[in-house]
């Protein structure tokens, strides 16, 4: 349990208009689509339509620098562990090693050395080292069982894979991912660094120049950049393996290839699940962001110290909200949802044509609309008292992972639930034990919301609301769980993360009470959701994988999982309702484009260094690849496996990413390691970063 867990920072996603949307993922690739696996990425096309010479042994060096953080992707780009990635995937960090008196989010993290670079909370970097096939493991593991018991089997067999693979190193990482819905699992296996530093960070208004207006459009003028070093015992990693800096902008048509970890894309959905994503899950979550924003948003107003603690919920907030609205209005195009549900009906009617391959497959489409009545019944609870419990508040999530750990290790290990072996109980209690700035008033403000819409979606009548709230009101009961709690003390925390459940009880906190209260109630909805859910869900989508496999063959990406994926494209602009929008921005546009009032106020760096910057110089680009949420700081290649920027955004075009792509319009927006390189040179004055990083 990351102590982060539960805070509303986000990575990039992407947006756009999906009326122009032409491409799907559920037939084989087309234009630069896809978001590929290492071990099934397409070498001979892109080899063909470019022109280069990539092979296995450049996939397996840029495998080996590409670097999975918490939430957002980046790449090692020396051999002392730096770590080049976006700003807004390190601004958490930052804001966690600011005060009132040192605010570095205004001002920007600018060590003079590395001895000043300072750890950051909860943060780790993974390097994939291997991938192993385990599709059948896993799928014989539920042969014959149904529902919840179909669920336990499954994670059990998952946990023995992951346990087997790692043992209890704790430099280790395993996973066992689900590929195409479930057609397809592998274990995938990390170098994992626990000690990740910052070396810098600019000025946010440098990084987010434009706020939220610019963000995902294009022409943008921001150094979202921020470099990490990974550390251990102590010292800098040894990171041979590392990507080169070219200090050189690419130049329109040139090939780019984007490295990273795209967090979830829904491609491969059946139309039945896409309904009630756009019918259920998609306007909750924009109505309960929009009324959070607008408290958060009040209380910034307040005072300094307000405003201080709350850019960076805020961002990722608004940043995530931005992607929802989105997402809701790609599924409610005509066209586009046309389009996807003639591609369904297609796959289906060849299914039905070939009588040996439909016997095979049965008509899991059928299952799968009968599976979202149960979970259009179950899906609003289950989603206040599980998934959103305590609603973003760091001090509730960490209640909650304690309680879970003396409920499960009160049970022999077999039966635990996945993630609490002896090994995971003990990665956890260590995270616990790291400090991290807390602002009870933003834990008021999560927990106070999140128990009001329980109360107001389950109504006063629940029994899991009386529960929660007995004869309080939820700002009363916040209150008084918020300012009584004691688990923001390190020492507390670390302590009752050893008790018993009986232990926790006598302690008598407030908040552990409260995540008491849920936790049993949560427990049977989540068994409920696995038996009438997660269980048939799996099932039916298999074979709807299957059926791709069948018909399509296996030139087939898969959905997005959080997982190591390399795209392909170009350097190139787009032309739309008659505007033609070039590939690149320059920095002399950054001063032309500010007003000197927010968002379009210039950072004082730069306004100080305009007579010394190469305004000429290549700020932001844009690119066809294909990218989503989590591949932020994601570097962007060139042929000779060069980095030359850093992917932090999607343009508005990409507005039904993740259901589907268009190359005409879709786009990966980039800065520059040219404008890195300047920045670091002529604004920041770094010569030991350019020194570093190979630049003269």
């Amino acid at each position: 349990m990351s102590l982060r867990s539960l805070r509303f920072t986000t990575c990039m996603a992407t947006l756009g208009a999906v009326s122009a949307i032409l491409s799907v993922g559920s037939t084989p690739a087309k234009a630069d689509e896809g978001m590929w696996t290492f071990d099934n990425f397409p070498i001979q096309t892109v080899n063909t339509k470019y022109g280069t010479r990539i092979d296995q042994a450049w996939l397996d060096k840029v495998r080996g620098a590409a670097v999975r953080l918490n939430g957002c992707s980046a790449s090692f780009v020396s051999g002392e562990g730096l770590i080049l990635t976006n700003h807004h995937c390190v601004v958490s960090c930052v804001q966690d090693l600011s005060s009132a008196e040192n605010d570095y989010v205004k001002n920007g993290w600018m060590p003079a050395t590395r001895e000043e670079e300072k750890q950051c909370p909860g943060q780790t970097a993974e390097v994939l080292t291997d991938i192993t096939d385990v599709t059948d493991r896993v799928l014989a593991a539920g042969a014959g069982l149904e529902g919840a018991a179909f669920v336990t089997a499954r994670g059990a067999e998952t946990q023995a894979i992951q346990q087997e693979g790692c043992g209890d190193d704790p430099k280790l990482t395993c996973q066992v991912i689900s590929f195409y819905r479930g057609g397809r699992y592998a274990l995938y296996k990390f170098r994992k660094y626990d000690d990740v530093r910052l070396s810098f960070a600019p000025e946010f208004q440098a990084a987010f120049f434009g706020g939220d207006p610019d963000n995902f459009n294009f022409p943008r003028y921001a150094l979202d950049a921020g470099f990490l070093r990974a550390y251990e015992d102590g010292k800098p990693a040894e990171t041979p393996n590392f990507l080169k800096w070219n200090a050189e902008a690419p130049k329109e048509g040139d090939v780019t290839f984007v490295a990273g970890n795209p967090g979830s894309t829904s491609r491969l959905l059946t139309m039945s699940q896409l309904q009630r994503l756009r019918d259920q899950q998609l306007p909750l979550q924009l109505i309960q962001g929009s009324e959070l924003r607008g408290r958060l948003l009040a209380y910034s107003a307040t005072g300094d110290e307000a405003k201080r603690v709350s850019v960076d919920p805020i961002f990722g907030l608004e940043n995530s909200f931005k992607v929802w609205y989105g997402q809701n209005q790609a599924l409610l195009d005509p066209a586009f949802y046309g389009k996807k549900q003639a591609e369904e009906t297609e796959l289906r009617e060849r299914v039905a044509a070939d009588p040996a391959l439909a016997q095979r497959i049965g008509d899991p489409w059928t299952e799968l609309e009968t599976v979202q009545a149960a979970a259009r019944d179950l899906a609003v609870p289950y989603r206040q008292l599980v998934t959103s419990a305590g609603g973003g508040s760091t001090l509730y999530g960490i209640a909650n992972g304690i309680v879970g750990l003396a409920k499960e290790r009160a049970k022999p290990v077999a039966e635990r639930r996945p993630g609490f072996t002896d090994a995971a109980i003990a990665r956890t209690t260590a995270q616990l034990g790291q400090e991290v700035p807390i602002s009870k008033d933003l834990e008021e403000i999560y927990l106070g919301f999140w128990l009001s819409k329980t109360r107001e979606y389950l109504t006063v009548d629940n029994a899991a609301v009386k529960n929660l709230l007995g004869r309080e009101s939820p700002e009363a009961l916040a209150d008084r769980a918020i300012t009584g709690t004691k688990l923001d003390d390190v020492a507390y925390r670390v302590a009752a993360a050893g008790m018993s459940v009986e232990e926790l009880t006598a302690l008598g906190d407030p908040l552990i009470d409260l995540a008491m209260k849920n936790y049993d109630a949560s427990a049977a909805l989540r068994t409920e959701w696995d038996a009438k859910v997660n269980a048939p869900t799996a099932r039916a989508a298999e074979r709807v994988a299957q059926a791709r496999f069948a018909v399509y063959g296996d030139n087939l990406y898969p959905d997005a999982t959080f997982s190591l994926r390399l795209s392909y494209g170009a350097v190139e602009g787009w032309s739309y309702r008659g505007v033609t929008v070039p590939a690149t921005t320059t920095i002399g546009g950054l001063y032309e484009r500010a007003t000197g009032s927010e968002p379009f106020n210039a950072a004082q760096k730069f306004l100080d260094a305009e007579d010394r910057v190469n305004k000429d110089t290549v700020y932001n680009f844009v690119s066809t690849n294909d990218i989503i949420g989590g591949n932020s700081g994601s570097p962007v290649i060139n042929a000779a496996g060069e980095v030359i920027g850093a992917a932090f955004d999607g343009n508005i075009h990409s507005l039904g990413g993740s259901y589907g792509y268009d190359g005409e319009l879709n786009r990966t927006v980039t800065v520059s390691t040219a404008a890195i390189t300047e920045a670091l040179r002529n604004v920041y004055q770094q010569p030991r970063l350019l020194e570093e990083l190979g630049v003269r």
